[in-house]
């Protein structure tokens, strides 16, 4: 268990009759930037502030660093650097004097992390401006800082890429990777822009409902979003028994009475429908596509958009 960096047991939280959270059981391990993706309302805030202390679970259990119990969890938090919703700022303030209150408020007698996490989010030159005069890019970058004066282990951010433009984005996603590989700081980041996830995450969580209805790897996310023949006909059983017997493919799959995806390059788009036409089967369609991230989510969550 050493390298589990957070643990969850069937974590519940109702508000009246409403089930926020469903019995969610995940773990992340160290080192890894986790994806959690789910629509509004899906309970990926309600998570997050439990994780963090802002928020209490009615039932189930959390396990974070290995402390458990109410005295460990709140030792455990100190090394916990988190930015929910958006940027806990004071406008009036500086740049520097926002990253130093927190530094203080966090506990870290180190002055010399002020200017490090500054240089790190590359807002030493802007240290003496007003946070309320900040771009919408910067102020996220500050929120950063501010989530890394104490020196975490696990970086915990909610939508912070809502709003950035195009190039902020890019900046922001080098500075997490940077963070995580150069500082081995394990991450979990929440975000509605999947393709942002996707360039990088290792690992993504998706949540429904308050439920995981998934748990995979990078490497397993671009396995089910890879490239494939669509196949439409109204015989599956035949084109099923062609590809199968004739043509010894095993890498397809069955999506409806009339739908065969075959994982296979587009060159093989023509000998599959030769085989289909000696064999009698009439095809409706035959085209070569790529799954999205978009699909696959709707595909998990029963059609639900973000």
């Amino acid at each position: 268990m050493n390298n589990v960096i957070l643990q969850t047991n069937a974590l519940t939280k109702t508000y009246g009759h409403i089930k926020a959270l469903d019995a969610v059981s995940i773990q992340l391990m160290e080192k890894h930037i986790y994806g959690f993706i789910g629509k509004n309302g899906a309970g990926k805030s309600t998570f997050m502030k439990i994780l963090t202390g802002l928020s209490y679970p009615t039932n189930g259990e959390l396990m974070l660093m290995g402390e458990s119990s109410e005295k460990g969890l709140r030792e455990a938090r100190r090394s916990v650097g988190a930015m929910i919703e958006n940027p806990a700022i004071f406008p009036w303030y500086s740049v520097r004097k926002n990253v130093e209150l927190k530094r203080k408020l966090t506990g870290n007698p180190d002055p010399k992390v002020t200017d490090h996490v500054l240089e790190l989010v590359d807002l030493k030159s802007a240290e003496n401006r007003r946070a309320g005069k900040l771009s919408l890019g910067m102020k996220q970058r500050l929120g950063i800082a501010m989530a890394l004066v104490g020196n975490p282990k696990l970086l915990v951010l909610d939508e912070p890429i809502n709003g950035l433009d195009p190039q902020n984005i890019v900046a922001l996603r080098n500075l997490l990777k940077k963070l995580n590989e150069e500082n081995d700081i394990t991450i979990f980041i929440s975000s509605h822009i999947l393709n942002e996830l996707y360039l990088l995450a290792t690992d993504y969580i998706i949540i429904n409902k308050g439920r995981i209805v998934e748990n995979l790897t990078h490497e397993e996310l671009v396995e089910k979003c890879k490239k494939y023949i669509c196949v439409k006909t109204d015989s599956v059983p035949s084109a099923v028994t062609v590809l199968d017997k004739m043509m010894s493919m095993d890498s397809y799959k069955v999506i409806s009475d009339d739908t065969i995806r075959v994982f296979q390059n587009s060159s093989e788009s023509e000998k599959i429908a030769k085989a289909f036409m000696e064999a009698g089967i009439t095809l409706k369609e035959l085209s070569f596509k790529e799954q999205t991230l978009e699909e696959y989510f709707m595909n998990v969550t029963g059609g639900d958009t973000l």
